[in-house]
């Protein structure tokens, strides 16, 4: 018999019908307390050797609709590979309707809007990665659940980088980012790892919404609040986990910032800056272009050419991280986002944008930043 599950970490999926291989019929469930949808993660049983239709339905009212076209769900029969499969999307279905095609080779293979990075995922890492020489580790403070908000601290040089992750939960390519770059941060082999833990002091976050993540929700906490609009006045009652972090940073100062994401539409590499903050400067645009030249230098998966509109003077949002942060500390601060999709600039027919992309690309960024820390303040 064909079962559809969910009722594990970072499931998220409802079952309209089943009505056998070729008519099996879902819906997204909405983040709690919120009218975001569009993260996805279940298991389809039952179905070896058969070829299935999935159709996940009522798609036009999601969070971002763009998303859908030319979008490829991911698909791995044991949790560890990731491969994209056979997917469409008709918006006059159903009011919009994404059709994914599977044949099972085995029992179980599990389907998610991107590879999953689960929490014991997480808790593995920081474990990992805090036995390593020189690591420090610790909570800055507890999630609406009461999870932790888990710190590591790594390097003892004079400059001060913070590198956070996933405000938005079902941005999962922003851990996998966060993975590659803690690896790389901890080699003591690493040429370039050596001399950034000498010349700043490393601040990271790779989960600031565990309560997300475990729910299965795109984009809030477990009160349905989107993190990165809370950064002007987090507030215990709904957003803990910015609160501490920034309390933290407060505490600290900052040099440069790294909000890291991951974007459903835009089929490309980039960087959302901070241009319409109140009290720019000159010396912060020429920091950002030339971050972004340098990342775009180290690997073809970056370009500069596509991206969000660039904020006008002085109508940036403060309530989001890179704003505010850049405000608060005249510093550096930027937006990095990866795609749901492919990077159509380099495409990858398999795997389309992959955990080991997201990892790579976090090794390139501090290459990136090793070489910008001289010019910062």
């Amino acid at each position: 018999m064909i079962r559809i599950d969910s009722a594990f970490d970072s499931g998220n999926i409802k079952v309209e019908r089943i009505s056998g291989p070729h008519e099996i019929v879902l819906t997204i469930p909405q983040d709690a307390h919120s009218d975001f949808y569009q993260w996805f993660h279940f298991r389809l049983s039952g179905a070896k050797g058969q070829r299935c239709t999935i159709r996940i339905v009522d798609l036009k009212g999601s969070a971002y609709p763009d998303g859908w076209p030319g979008y490829r769900a991911c698909v791995s029969d044991d949790r560890q590979t990731w491969r994209r499969a056979e997917t469409s999307y008709d918006a006059k279905s159903a009011n919009g309707t994404l059709t994914i095609s599977v044949t099972p080779a085995v029992d179980q293979v599990w389907l998610a809007y991107f590879a999953p990075y689960s929490l014991e995922r997480h808790h593995d890492l920081i474990v990992r990665i805090a036995a390593r020489p020189g690591v420090r580790a610790d909570v800055l403070g507890h999630s609406l659940d009461g999870r932790p908000i888990d710190r590591l601290v790594i390097g003892d040089g004079p400059k001060t980088v913070w590198l956070y992750a996933r405000q938005h939960p079902g941005e999962s390519m922003a851990e996998w980012w966060m993975e590659g770059a803690l690896e790389r941060l901890t080699d003591a082999a690493d040429p370039v790892a050596r001399k950034l833990r000498s010349q700043a002091t490393f601040h990271i976050v790779p989960n600031m919404n565990p309560d997300g993540s475990f729910r299965g929700h795109l984009r809030t906490n477990a009160a349905g609040v989107n993190l990165n609009r809370e950064w002007h006045a987090p507030s215990a009652e709904k957003s803990p986990e910015v609160l501490c972090v920034r309390d933290a940073m407060d505490k600290t100062g900052c040099n440069l910032a790294v909000d890291v994401h991951g974007d459903e539409a835009i089929p490309q590499v980039f960087i959302a800056g901070f241009e319409g903050i109140p009290s720019i400067t000159e010396k912060q645009l020429a920091l950002l272009a030339d971050y972004k030249a340098r990342l775009a230098r180290i690997t073809p998966d970056f370009q500069t050419a596509k991206g969000y509109p660039v904020a006008r003077p002085g109508t940036a949002n403060l309530a989001m991280s890179t704003n505010q942060l850049a405000e608060r500390f005249r510093c550096l601060a930027m937006t990095l986002e990866m795609p749901f999709k492919d990077n159509d600039d380099l495409p990858c027919a398999e795997f389309g944008w992959s955990p080991e992309r997201s990892k790579l690309l976090g090794r390139d960024c501090l290459a990136a930043i090793l070489e910008t820390l001289p010019d910062l303040g």
